[in-house]
C-alpha cells in the first residue's frame, strides 16, 4: 500500500505542471540579439529594458515633465504614452493612467513573491514598468508606473 501511495503521489507532482506555469513566449516585430541591443542602448537602458531592471526612484528627468507631447520606447520609438494621461503619483516613477491601445503587452510578474501585471513594448517586447489599480479615480482608476530610461519624450509641435 505505502508503495501505490509514494507512486501516485510522484505520479501527481510530474504531472502537476500545466501551460498556465510555462513561461509566457511572446514574438515582438523588432527582435534583435543582445549584443545588438547593447550597442545601440545605453547600460541603464539595456538594464531596464533587456533585464527588466527598474531605475531608482526620482531618479527620471521624465518623472516631473508635464509638457505637451508623447512619451515613446527607448529602444524602437514606438508611441507608449500621451502626455494628456500622465500623473504625479508621487512614487517616484513617470505615471499614466493609460497606455495608447495595442503599443503596450502584459505579461505576469511573481519575481518578487506575489503577482503584478508587466509591461512591454509590444513592438520590441522591453521591459517598461508595471501597471497597479491605485491611479486617478476620476479617471481609469489604473496607474502605469513606467521607468523614464524606458522612454523618450516626443514634444508637441507648436
Amino acid at each position: 500500500m505505502k508503495k501505490i501511495l509514494l507512486f501516485s503521489f510522484v505520479a501527481f507532482l510530474f504531472n502537476c505542471k500545466g501551460n498556465s506555469q510555462k513561461p509566457e513566449q511572446k514574438e515582438y516585430k523588432i527582435t534583435k540579439t543582445e549584443a545588438e541591443w547593447k550597442d545601440q542602448l545605453t547600460d541603464m537602458e539595456f538594464y531596464v529594458l533587456r533585464k527588466a531592471g527598474t531605475e531608482r526612484a526620482f531618479s527620471s528627468p521624465l518623472n516631473k515633465n508635464y509638457s505637451d507631447g508623447i512619451y515613446v520606447c527607448a529602444g524602437c520609438e514606438t508611441p507608449l504614452f500621451k502626455s494628456e494621461h500622465k500623473f504625479d503619483s508621487g512614487t517616484g516613477w513617470p505615471s499614466f493612467d493609460r497606455e495608447i491601445k495595442g503599443n503596450v503587452a502584459f505579461s505576469t510578474d511573481q519575481k518578487l513573491g506575489y503577482t503584478r501585471t508587466e509591461e512591454h513594448c509590444a513592438k520590441c517586447g522591453g521591459h517598461l514598468g508595471h501597471v497597479f489599480n491605485d491611479g486617478p479615480k476620476n479617471t481609469t482608476g489604473t496607474r502605469h508606473c513606467i521607468n523614464g530610461v524606458a522612454l523618450n519624450f516626443i514634444p508637441k509641435e507648436n
